[in-house]
């Protein structure tokens, strides 16, 4: 990672950036004329009613360049939306998750290729099916154990992918993980679970690994993984809208949850979803369990971006950092995940190899991911670069889904810079 910023560059010290407005664009590298751009698609978007509502947050150079609320908060419409509001981010909890395993790291209780069994014992017993039925599977033992790295870059071959009919998938969907009361039982009823494939040798998207990191956080801390990511990170980045749940008093800030309906028009999300401001799930998912706003995450990223540090807190080294933006596929051929050709896989988000092979503006070493619920962030330390769009909608794989807004929204981000 090159050009890191200094502490000093964060223009916001020691305020949140929903009190602060936006540094004039020219200043920071960026065309004001451009970046209307990116204004108009969000507000073309939402007059269309493909979507609710949006918050854009873009930051060049440590300082806000476009901090922008579009729509509203309710299917009524009746609240417009602000800059402050509240979203259930999903995988974006992913990132953080991975920053709390590296915060371990460095403090010596732990290693990225240490098996999981050092921690979780049960996990020494794990088997690689071969065949077979549920109620008779033909397993074997694996030729390596699952690492914390495979944890952390969706490698260790847990069976969460593919045709849910096979049996190692009926196995595994059987177990009902989503039901644990907590990471520790989570923990114990993943590793009574044959994997799909030997570790490390093919990347598969899900969150069963990343919950399971959450658990070792709990293991070497001694905390409760939402004690430890409040005390070590959301309070020192002054993150004070991040949790698994929402206060109280916050939760009139959330943003309605929407889908399509079959007719192509913006609904309630049918089916079973926690009520507002409520635990995602009944245990702490460092998969896709947070809460967060555009300002509390983009405080995340730009620490990050600073190479660990932030308004004199700080949280990782800058070693460290490039580890998590490294690409640690390399042992794959292809070295690049499921998603994209052009894309690599750090520590909790996707990192840049081939611009031109991705099809879409940015830059090598560009870093970062999204939530289901149409969230999204990127890092780029090459441009000195912090992009967030914020927003809340399932699709539901039906012909009336809005186009996804992310590729769009990037070229026009990166299209603005003019130094």
């Amino acid at each position: 990672m090159k050009r890191l910023l200094p502490a000093l560059a964060f223009a916001l010290t020691c305020v949140p950036l929903a009190q602060a407005g936006a540094q004039p664009a020219a200043a920071q590298g960026m065309s004001a004329e451009r970046l209307q751009r990116v204004d108009n698609l969000l507000a073309q978007s939402i007059a269309q009613q493909q979507y609710l509502g949006a918050v854009v947050l873009i930051m060049r150079k440590g300082r806000v360049v476009d901090y922008k609320a579009f729509g509203h908060r309710d299917l009524a419409r009746s609240e417009p939306l602000q800059r402050d509001a509240i979203f259930r981010i999903y995988s974006m909890t992913k990132t953080i998750t991975a920053a709390a395993i590296v915060m371990m790291m460095e403090e010596g209780k732990l290693l990225l290729d240490d098996p999981v069994s050092k921690y979780i014992p049960e996990f020494a017993d794990l088997r690689v099916f071969a065949g077979g039925t549920r109620q008779a599977p033909a397993l074997h033992a694996p030729a390596g154990p699952v690492t914390i790295r495979q944890l952390l870059t969706h490698t260790p071959g847990f069976a969460s992918f593919g045709d849910r009919s096979l049996a190692v998938n009926g196995i595994f969907d059987a177990a009902d993980l989503g039901e644990s009361p907590d990471l520790a039982s989570f923990a114990q009823r993943l590793a009574r679970l044959p994997l799909a494939h030997e570790p490390g040798a093919e990347f598969h998207y899900d969150g069963t690994a990343t919950v399971l990191a959450g658990r070792i956080v709990e293991i070497v801390s001694g905390q409760r993984f939402d004690a430890f990511l409040q005390e070590r990170l959301f309070a020192p980045l002054k993150m004070a809208d991040t949790g698994f749940t929402v206060p109280q008093a916050k939760r009139h800030r959330i943003v309605a949850m929407t889908t399509t309906d079959a007719n192509g028009k913006l609904s309630a999300l049918p089916g079973k979803i926690a009520p507002d401001g409520e635990q995602l799930n009944p245990y702490l998912s460092g998969a896709g369990g947070l809460y967060s706003t555009a300002s509390d995450y983009a405080r995340f990223a730009q620490m990050l971006l600073n190479g660990g540090h932030l308004d004199g807190a700080q949280i990782l080294g800058r070693k460290s950092v490039e580890l998590m933006m490294s690409n640690h596929l390399t042992h794959l051929d292809p070295p690049v995940n499921e998603f994209s050709k052009g894309e690599g896989f750090g520590l909790g988000g996707y990192v840049v190899l081939d611009v031109a092979r991705r099809g879409r503006l940015g830059s090598v070493g560009q870093f970062g991911w999204s939530g289901a619920a149409s969230t999204y962030y990127t890092i780029d330390p090459k441009e000195q670069l912090v992009a967030l769009l914020m927003m809340q909608h399932l699709p539901q794989g039906l012909p009336g889904d809005p186009p996804k807004l992310s590729v769009k929204f990037y070229n026009l981000v990166y299209q603005s810079l003019i130094d």
